[in-house]
């Protein structure tokens, strides 16, 4: 098996020692190197790699923001290239694949591929989504406003009404994301993405406390770990066993699970009332 790779760094000194070390691993093919997130997502969204070498301090789109754009179903295993303090490294090491600190040594750097080794051989996709993030959460302070504030006190000061806004703190700020702008949520653990508006928030909870919080007639469950906003399906395509695939303005696909076949009737009738 060939462990299809992707280098993300801004630093062309940085990708090249990496690129210099995986060719002397024989089950190792780099199949793209990336100077930015934006080309990142790109190419993971091409080459579908097994594995992202990814830093985490880079203009304009940072290694966590990257990570937080990619969908359930597509996540690689990463390795995270950070020149981060040893307070950082600990939370990493706690829950990642593995990170390499800059400047990278060799010993270092034979454990991390090991490490992938391992894990590719039992791998769990959703469990490394969990970990990162819980990581994503811990090091940027994202999700600390949790929705159980929203559930306790918002339908109250709304005299029983939906909210239109989520507030979501991400590190000192609270961030007001329009409800009518999220295009879906996927579930990661205890941390929810919202995507809306081509960008995405990571908030604390659960999919049945947001469902809650959802207007049905607009938001609908279409997976264990995925709402869309119905206003949004574009279109509908049969799949095998049962499932299906729904593409939403934009392009991007989401599963509709056999456990929620009954929800078809939402896509069909073209009616959202």
């Amino acid at each position: 098996m060939r462990v299809r790779t992707i280098i993300v760094d801004d630093e062309v000194l940085s990708r090249r020692g990496i690129e210099i070390r995986l060719r002397e691993q024989p089950d190792f093919e780099i199949v793209a190197q990336c100077a930015n997130g934006r080309e990142a997502l790109a190419a993971i969204q091409q080459y579908k790699p097994d594995l992202v070498f990814l830093d985490i301090q880079m203009p304009g789109m940072s290694g966590f923001e990257v990570l937080a754009h990619l969908p359930q179903e597509s996540l690689p295993l990463v390795v995270f290239v950070t020149a981060y303090d040893q307070y950082a490294i600990q939370a990493f090491e706690a829950r990642a694949i593995d990170y390499l600190l800059k400047p990278i040594d060799e010993p270092r750097f034979a454990e991390a591929v090991e490490r992938v080794r391992e894990h590719l051989r039992a791998r769990n996709a959703a469990a490394q989504r969990d970990r990162l993030m819980h990581i994503i959460a811990e090091i940027t302070g994202c999700g600390q406003l949790a929705l159980d504030e929203l559930l306790e006190h918002g339908r109250k000061a709304l005299t029983g009404g939906r909210p239109e806004v989520l507030p979501i703190r991400q590190g000192r700020e609270t961030v007001r994301v329009p409800v009518a702008s999220i295009q879906w949520v996927d579930a990661a653990g205890d941390y929810m993405c919202i995507h809306a508006a081509g960008e995405t928030h990571i908030l604390r909870g659960t999919m049945k406390e947001l469902e809650e919080l959802l207007d049905p007639k607009l938001f609908q469950r279409v997976h264990r770990s995925t709402i869309v906003n119905l206003r949004l399906v574009r279109s509908l395509r049969a799949h095998m066993n049962g499932e299906y695939f729904l593409t939403l303005e934009g392009g991007h696909e989401l599963k509709l699970s056999r456990t929620y076949r009954d929800k078809i009737e939402y896509f069909l009738s073209g009616s959202t009332s």
